[in-house]
């Protein structure tokens, strides 16, 4: 994992192999978790500042309409994604990647 260069990396490597990062039945709350911890460690080693998963972030603002919500959620991206992934049938994680990647694709905010 020395290859990694951004938050984008990282995520790329739990992609690939969930289980060994994610613990379930609630595993975005785990990535969550995870992503705080790497925005903290990049503020300590003043590296650029990552708050593109906090609680109103970026990819919150941009997934709350996704959700069908017209509030944002105080319980989080993680949860709202795990809750709408057990009504759709689907995998949290699958459901998360999808939305990232769409998050990803499109124009910076």
């Amino acid at each position: 994992m020395s290859d990694l260069h951004d938050v984008y990396d990282f995520l790329d490597e739990v992609r690939l192999r969930p289980g060994m990062f994610l613990r379930f039945p609630a595993p975005l709350q785990d990535l969550r978790s995870i992503l705080y911890g790497y925005r903290v460690a990049a503020e300590i080693h003043s590296a650029p500042s990552m708050k593109i998963f906090e609680h109103f972030g970026p990819f919150s603002e941009w997934l709350w309409p996704r959700l069908g919500m017209r509030y944002p959620s105080a319980l989080g991206w993680a949860v709202e994604i795990e809750r709408a992934a057990d009504e759709a049938g689907t995998p949290a994680v699958d459901m998360f990647f999808e939305l990232l990647d769409e998050f990803r694709a499109e124009p910076v905010r």
